[in-house]
């Protein structure tokens, strides 16, 4: 049987394959929270840092894919889509990035892992994410 794709046929994949992603984003985010929680009450700042960070990375997917329907491959397309579509998530990121790449030559310390993990949650609340 061949069956030619439609506009319909093509919308209801779209969808269900969206909505494929989005489950596995917010799954992500959940796996990613817990372990950065439990790195955090080890006291190894720098590596919660690091996982915060990929939390919040795939909540500004979730919510990019939620508007444009794709996601970002990398950081470089993730700014420029939040930077044109997104200015107040490219100004909360740009502010905080730099921390994110302070974890590859120094320490972070726990206020500063406090603030990241305060972001993280914040930016979920603001958009209604359930983490």
């Amino acid at each position: 049987m061949f069956v030619l794709p439609t506009e319909r046929f093509k919308y209801q994949f779209f969808v269900n394959n969206t909505n494929m992603i989005e489950d596995e984003l917010i799954k992500n985010v959940k796996t990613i929270l817990k372990s950065a929680d439990l790195v955090y009450t080890n006291k190894d700042y720098t590596s919660a840092t690091i996982l915060y960070f990929k939390a919040i990375f795939s909540i500004l997917d979730f919510i990019i894919l939620g508007i444009k329907g794709k996601t970002p491959k990398d950081h470089t397309e993730r700014f420029r889509i939040l930077q044109q579509d997104f200015p107040e998530l490219y100004a909360s990121l740009d502010k905080y990035f730099k921390i994110y790449r302070d974890t590859y030559s120094i320490s972070i310390d726990k206020e500063t892992c406090d603030l990241i993990k305060e972001y993280v949650k914040r930016t979920a609340k603001e958009y209604k994410i359930e983490v």
